[in-house]
């Protein structure tokens, strides 16, 4: 799994697989424990393309960004990075 770090949330880092643009395994380092194994499983087998469609913009309270964003902004790098 390819690892991306994050930033302005209270996780650290964010790890995926995609494979034939479907995201195959992914997870969060640290965090909100719940919420994001929660996120994590919910993407598994999900388009990566419809994933960061329904997850980029998401904010956390006051914050201008979300875990669920951060992941979207990770799988943006990682298809531009082929």
């Amino acid at each position: 799994m390819k690892k991306y770090p994050v930033s302005g949330v209270c996780s650290r880092a964010v790890s995926f697989e995609i494979e034939n643009d479907i995201i195959t395994k992914a997870e969060f380092d640290g965090g909100c424990n719940g919420n994001t194994q929660g996120v994590a499983r919910l993407v598994e087998g999900m388009n990566v393309h419809e994933a960061i469609r329904r997850l980029k913009g998401i904010r956390c309270g006051y914050k201008d960004t979300s875990c669920p964003d951060q992941l979207a902004r990770a799988l943006e790098k990682a298809i531009a990075q082929g």
